[in-house]
């Protein structure tokens, strides 16, 4: 199947997509702070700069989009029909970039945990 956009309507259509600050990380910031936890966001000096730390617990909190990172079994982890090599290798890069990351941080001492957009919908 054909893509439906122009060039330049799927530019602009991609650029939109934010990587800071999204309506799931902010649902869970939320959760975090109504409970008492106070963290920090999007701390630069860590590996893969974790969208929230909690260094109190010495805990990061990875909040991935699931087509984004692949995540298994999620309806939303589906490959688009065109340009599916391109799409192949970049979800398969993300996934080795973020154990790569996991890896570092959990060497540095770190509790890591990682949380699917879809595991925030009720």
């Amino acid at each position: 199947m054909a893509d439906r956009m122009t060039p330049s309507q799927r530019h602009n259509c991609m650029a939109a997509i934010r990587g800071k600050d999204t309506k799931p990380e902010i649902l869970v910031r939320r959760f975090l702070f109504s409970k008492g936890l106070r963290f920090r966001k999007h701390v630069r000096s860590l590996p893969g700069t974790p969208d929230i730390v909690l260094p109190k617990y010495k805990a990061v909190v990875f909040v991935n989009g699931c087509f984004w990172h692949g995540h298994p079994g999620c309806i939303h982890n589906r490959l688009p029909q065109t340009n599916s090599g391109f799409w192949e290798a970049k979800i398969t890069r993300n996934r080795q970039r973020d154990a790569q990351t996991e890896l570092e941080l959990n060497r540095l001492g770190w509790r890591v945990l990682r949380i699917g957009a879809c595991e925030l919908k009720p």
